[in-house]
């Protein structure tokens, strides 16, 4: 669609005013010093879809998400005098939105507190490129240096110049371009001005690669108030007089839209009733009171989860991560049965068998939009390259047929196999839903035998998957060695990558073999599959026999897999670490020693106060290394194995073992750090690498997003399901086990609302003497897991706690 059309529609369109849906900070539920400077509204579009707009003071950025089918951002950076982040407030309240056609416009006010600021750094496209701008600090450099190079979009223009006339201007005309400068030209925004009656208009557009969308901000003011020059890629603004700059920011695009889901489409009944007799309960009370908090915090949860669901997909998160995401939408699932309506549980398993691999593969990541042409380009270029390598053959060539292939569809959604976790994490959730009573068998044979996604139906596609399930767990259960675990790919440096959900560089500690992919995900997803295969022979539904050793053992001999289970269950041992309270305090003291001194001050102080390091310590290391011994850092990714239950599958009382198991983790959870994960008034990190060598102490100080730095609040959710899931399978005779469970939940839970957070994952700083919960700088606002709190309510709600 060409601008001017983009223009027209946008000034046909009446715009409507809208409040936010969602703010942060909110007054009177978030603690705004914890935000530095960061505050974010989100808001609906004409079509429902969820538009983000946040102001970032530490990272010098505005930034729009358009949580569209294309994940598109468009942003900028504003600077005041001497190069300082400009002061860039709301003016306003809310949003005027409009729609013509397929296209969508959104634009909201701001104010600079500055007499004159300058904006540069104009970035339209793919939010998964504003966040690589961002991780490369690249908006805080001078505007001269702009734009933003992309290296696989480079090398797409190289590789064009290794074709030949004919060849290139026929590829070429797949992206609509007439030649290689105009492909080119649209690889960077344009930036111009214009006055459109009484308002100053800078148009900033940037087209995409096939020339076949546009998005467009603009910055609108009023000429007799401020002075606009634009200087190249930047644009300067100048209070005529005064102090401030007010500005007017309008953004336009022709993208695809979403179709948005509503609550009652989600939760059940019973679960609205809950929100709603909460919401009315803290109505009728003091806005301040833990009952009215509770009912806000409730139905803010609410709201970010139907900002995040549609038709078409569950996102995982917002701003960052706008798509889909199987492991996100796999776990999210698991813990939002006892909420969610059974469509919901059908939807989640459709979505992952349409985008199963040949192989049977789980999609970690769907790459769409600007990030699919960004990979698609990288392709080319590949190919081209090899094509070149090979001695340019004559068409036909297989490699140059194959790039113009990934030109003709430039566009197309890409799925990214490289995680593993969640390939064990399926078919728990369709064992659960295949179990599940309250749906008729008619309803899942029709399910199942449904051929709405492609060629063959579901039942094959989960066959497939199952049939990789069970080869990859096969070694183990059949020789129990470390060697046999399953085990994280090697990467060229020599390391291992980070396969699961710790998939920072450093997450694992370096580990081969992680905890939770062999001692969580495996055994219960075999176990899973078992009772997939139950399942399927009670609904008169065939697997085929012949789909691959072991599957195909285990559809012809039933009780194979039982042995196999009960293998997989003894796999902990690998990872078991016991160190007795002088290993501890020798450990804990030399960790103390190379902090900060302000932090070693803090965490001295606090383990005095604690006496955390007075008795022995036992825990499940975090990962094996390359030999297959246990890397000590102590973790919380034993809040899985407390949600999952070791004899859930079973529906049996835990015996001692049991028992002793829960207590163990549950221990580590409530115990104080830096001896435990227990921050108090902040909540339990996800690691202590207290026991672990230097050389970790070292990668997790560099890289925190899976660090002793870190709360996650999946984990956290996790942890308190799982306990009060053990305290209901307890059984008679058990009231001081069920006491122990209940002070860690509770104690558990006060830490983490006192830190003030419910997101994703937040941090904290030693200030002053004091331990200060903070904001974490790439986290999600709204994150799909983190939204699992709303069961955490429910089902405290119901245990009276």
């Amino acid at each position: 669609m060409s601008l001017i059309a983009l223009a027209l529609f946008a000034q046909l369109a009446a715009p409507t005013r809208t409040l936010p849906v969602l703010s942060f900070p909110e007054r009177g539920l978030d603690d705004s010093a914890a935000y530095l400077g960061y505050q974010t509204r989100l808001f609906r579009d004409a079509r429902g879809n969820t538009v983000q707009i946040y102001l970032d003071a530490r990272a010098d950025r505005v930034v729009h998400l358009w949580a569209d089918a294309e994940d598109e951002s468009l942003g900028f950076t504003a600077r005041s005098e001497g190069g300082r982040a400009a002061n860039l407030q709301w003016n306003g309240d809310g949003a005027r939105i409009s729609a013509t056609g397929r296209t969508r416009t959104v634009e909201h006010d701001l104010i600079a507190y500055n007499p004159r600021i300058d904006i540069g750094w104009f970035l339209l496209g793919s939010m998964r490129v504003e966040r690589d701008l961002q991780y490369a600090g690249k908006q805080k450099s001078a505007f001269a240096e702009a734009p933003f190079k992309l290296p696989e979009l480079d090398r797409m223009l190289a590789a064009f110049g290794s074709l030949s006339d004919a060849e290139r201007r026929s590829q070429l005309a797949m992206l609509h371009a007439p030649s290689v400068d105009a492909l080119r030209a649209r690889l960077r925004p344009t930036v111009a001005s214009s006055r459109e009656g009484t308002t100053e208009v800078v148009r900033v557009s940037q087209p995409a690669l096939d020339g076949l969308d546009t998005l467009v901000m603009e910055l609108r003011t009023d000429p007799q108030r401020v002075a606009v020059i634009v200087q190249g890629d930047s644009v300067a603004l100048r209070a005529k007089s005064g102090a401030d700059v007010p500005f007017t920011v309008r953004i336009t695009t022709s993208g695809k839209a979403l179709t948005p889901l509503t609550r009652a489409e989600i939760f059940t009944p019973e679960f609205l009733a809950f929100v709603n007799r909460s919401r009315a309960t803290g109505g009728a009370t003091d806005a301040s009171s833990a009952f009215a908090l509770r009912g806000r915090r409730l139905e803010r949860q609410v709201r970010g989860l139907e900002l995040l669901v549609s038709h078409e997909k569950l996102m995982a998160g917002l701003p960052t991560y706008a798509t889909y995401f199987g492991r996100d939408m796999l776990m999210t699932a698991l813990m939002m049965r006892p909420v969610w309506r059974d469509e919901m549980n059908e939807f989640v398993i459709a979505s992952v068998l349409r985008k199963l691999s040949p192989e049977g593969h789980v999609s970690h990541e769907e790459a769409m939009g600007g990030q699919a042409v960004r990979e698609a380009a990288s392709e080319y270029a590949s190919l081209v390259d090899a094509w070149v390598r090979a001695g340019r053959p004559a068409a036909p060539d297989t490699l140059l047929s194959s790039a113009r292939r990934v030109l003709r569809d430039v566009r197309r959604t890409r799925e990214n196999y490289h995680m593993i976790d969640a390939e064990y994490q399926f078919p728990i959730i369709v064992a659960r839903w295949l179990s599940d009573n309250r749906v008729s068998a008619a309803r899942k044979r029709a399910f199942l035998l449904d051929k709405s996604d492609g060629g063959e139906n579901r039942l094959t596609r989960l066959t497939r998957e199952i049939a990789l399930v069970a080869r990859a767990t096969a070694p183990y259960a059949a020789n129990p060695l470390a060697s046999n675990l399953i085990s994280f790919a090697p990467r060229d440096s020599g390391r291992w990558a980070s396969q699961s959900w710790r998939d920072s560089n450093v997450g694992y500690a370096g580990g081969r073999y992680a905890m939770d992919v062999n001692v969580v995900w495996a055994p219960h997803a075999l176990e899973s599959v078992g009772i997939i295969l139950d399942a399927l022979r009670a609904l008169k539904l065939p697997v085929d026999a012949s789909a691959g050793a072991p599957l195909g053992r285990y559809v012809r001999e039933p009780q194979t897999i039982s042995k196999a289970v009960e293998t997989w269950r003894s796999a902990s041992h690998h990872f078991e670490v016991s160190l007795t309270a002088a290993e501890v305090r020798q450990k804990v003291a030399a960790r103390l020693a190379a902090m900060t001194d302000a932090d070693r001050a803090y965490w001295t102080g606090a383990l005095s106060r604690s006496h955390a390091d007075t008795s022995g310590l036992t825990f499940l290391a975090i990962a094996l290394d390359g030999s297959g011994r246990p890397i000590p850092v102590a973790n919380s990714d034993v809040a899985t194995r407390l949600f999952l239950g070791d004899n859930e599958g079973a529906h049996r009382t835990p015996d001692a073992s049991a028992r002793a198991a829960v207590l163990r983790d549950v221990r580590l959870f409530a115990r104080q750090y830096p001896v435990g994960l227990l921050v108090d008034g902040v909540g339990p990190v996800v690691a202590n690498d207290a026991y672990a060598s230097p050389a970790v102490w070292r990668d997790f100080d560099r890289d925190r997003y899976h660090s002793p730095r870190v709360v996650w609040g999946r984990e956290n959710n996790l942890f308190l399901i799982g306990v009060m899931n053990r305290m209901a399978d307890a059984g008679a005779g058990s009231a001081s086990y069920v006491s122990e469970l209940r002070r860690a939940a509770t104690d558990v839970l006060k830490n983490v609302e006192s830190s003030g957070f419910h997101s994703e994952l937040w941090s904290y700083e030693v200030r002053n003497g004091k331990v200060v919960p903070i904001r974490y700088g790439s986290g999600s606002d709204v994150q799909l897991w983190s939204t699992t709190d709303l069961v955490v309510q429910f089902q405290r709600a119901r245990a009276g706690m």
